[in-house]
């Protein structure tokens, strides 16, 4: 059944998109009257009426309509446990800017509860830049994993491994995964992950309570190859054998089943967490990504996402 929509809520909703675009994306007014069809006095009186109705603190705290039925819509289709769809703005290139956002919330709402936890991290941008927003926290009831290993090809730290950036803010437990992305073989991977340190670690995973991860896109521009974890070679060798997307190095098809052999044999990364147990939140955006996205979903490799709406929109369209 559609929702009747007042006209003072859908002022509410405009002064929220508007509010969003000038303080969380940086927009001027001009800029937000020019992406939203509207005069530049629009513009100005609906970002003073998002700061009026208290719609602004920081983070954005009005629910938008849109965004919201999206939202509904993705965990009926996908039967997802969560989501989240942000506002998106039409004019920046930014594969992070809103989502970022809402994971630092939805990763700091986690850490204030008082209940123990274990929170496992992925990597990649998206969570560099959420973790970076986190306030200053002292948490020493909760436990937080890294799934990954933070090593790069040449032997240093992996740039986009974000567990070190969290343990410059949260005062808990931390572990990193004190192991290479890829293993030069199978046989290596194997011996690594039977180290004693390496098993305490991936025990504390497969136990973890709420898993924040990165979807990956693949193609000859994918951060794994532009970053040097994998040749141009391995990447056309991946694609060849239709896979869609990655999450924590492991690479899947359209369906969401993992690829068999080439460089799933070879990644160091921890299993990605049973989501029959625990809720792995999946946040990705833009339509570069979309073919991985859909494929994590439908093969239910995550129950959780978060996301952008022009993405969550796209997604509903090429699934309907």
């Amino acid at each position: 059944m559609s929702r009747r929509k007042d006209p003072s809520d859908q002022r509410l909703d405009d002064a929220a998109r508007a509010g969003w675009l000038y303080y969380v994306a940086g927009n001027t007014q001009e800029d937000i009257a020019t992406k939203l069809g509207i005069s530049r006095q629009t513009a100005q009186r609906l970002v003073s009426l998002a700061m009026s109705e208290g719609l602004i603190r920081v983070r954005l705290e009005h629910p938008i309509a849109e965004c919201m039925d999206l939202s509904d819509k993705l965990v009926t289709h996908f039967k997802l446990a969560h989501v989240e769809v942000v506002p998106t703005d039409p004019g920046s290139p930014s594969t992070t800017i809103g989502i970022a956002e809402a994971v630092a919330a939805e990763i700091e709402r986690r850490l204030r509860s008082p209940e123990p936890l274990v929170l496992a991290m992925g990597t990649g941008r998206t969570l560099k830049a959420a973790t970076e927003l986190l306030p200053k926290m002292d948490c020493p009831q909760h436990r937080i994993v890294s799934l990954t290993g933070n090593i790069g090809p040449d032997g240093s730290a992996a740039y986009f491994n974000v567990i070190f950036n969290m343990a410059d803010a949260i005062k808990a437990r931390h572990y990193p995964f004190t192991l290479p992305v890829f293993a030069s073989s199978a046989k290596e991977r194997q011996l690594l992950h039977a180290q004693a340190l390496i098993r305490t670690t991936l025990d504390l995973a497969a136990k973890a309570n709420v898993s924040f991860v990165g979807i990956g896109e693949l193609g000859p521009q994918a951060p794994s190859v532009v970053d040097g974890f994998l040749t141009a070679a391995e990447m056309e060798a991946l694609q060849n054998a239709g896979a869609a997307g990655e999450i924590v190095g492991w690479v899947f098809d359209a369906s969401g089943q993992m690829i068999k052999g080439l460089t799933n044999d070879r990644v160091a990364s921890a299993p990605i967490p049973s989501r029959g147990t625990s809720l792995v939140i999946g946040a990705a955006m833009g339509l570069r990504k979309l073919p991985g996205i859909r494929a994590a979903l439908t093969g239910q490799l995550v129950n959780g996402l978060i996301t952008d709406e022009a993405t969550a929109r796209a997604l509903l369209e090429s699934a309907a």
